[in-house]
């Protein structure tokens, strides 16, 4: 069985997710934290649940998604999982940081492409890669079949979808990406965004009116 805990990190309020098993065993994705008392939460919940951390993931590369990459990286020495088409995203953020007032240092190591239909194991546990293009061109989500939840990223929230004018954005793709991987998902699947609380598919079927 897969835990889910969520933090809430950086002035763009994003959401963190760690994931672990019954065997301790968790993954991070999209680390946002900024401040160092961010990082600081980070790290002690995940030693003081004694967990060991075996994935590094990013469901896209937008800054407030990525400051805390290399932080995971140092710290457990954890490689960097992203799309192949979020690469130049990934490169431009320390840029887009400077833009926002929030200079920050950038991974630089080894990344490991995921592709649609891979799909990452934490122990027993699998998550499926969907390929969610739109906000950014290699968003991608991942899924749990058995546990009906899926990672979203900034693609689906609640009664509302991602920005699509940031670089690479493009909102008829956006919402085909909603559409043909997300809402053919079950009603029931819960959707942990990017940004605010959770919801599910079926709800956001009848009451998002960006795709009513």
């Amino acid at each position: 069985m897969i835990n889910i805990q969520s933090f809430t990190f950086n002035p763009v309020q994003e959401n963190t997710y760690v994931l672990y098993d019954d065997k301790d065993a968790c993954c991070i994705i999209d680390p946002g934290c900024y401040f160092g008392n961010e990082r600081h939460t980070l790290q002690e919940f995940i030693e003081e649940q004694k967990l060991a951390p075996r994935l590094l993931l990013n469901t896209h590369c937008h800054l407030d998604h990525v400051f805390g990459n290399k932080f995971v990286h140092d710290t457990w020495d954890l490689t960097l999982h992203i799309h192949e088409k979020e690469k130049a995203v990934l490169d431009f953020a320390p840029t887009s940081g400077l833009g926002w007032g929030m200079p920050f240092e950038n991974y630089r190591g080894e990344l490991i492409f995921l592709r649609e239909g891979d799909r990452v194991s934490l122990g027993d546990n699998d998550l499926e890669v969907l390929f969610t293009p739109g906000h950014s061109p290699g968003s991608i989500c991942f899924y749990c079949q058995a546990q009906d939840f899926v990672i979203g990223g900034d693609v689906l929230f609640r009664q509302s979808i991602g920005r699509t004018d940031l670089p690479g954005g493009d909102h008829e793709t956006l919402l085909a990406s909603i559409r043909e991987k997300l809402f053919t998902l079950p009603d029931k699947t819960t959707v942990y965004p990017g940004h605010g609380g959770t919801t599910t598919i079926g709800f956001e079927k009848l009451n998002n009116p960006f795709l009513n």
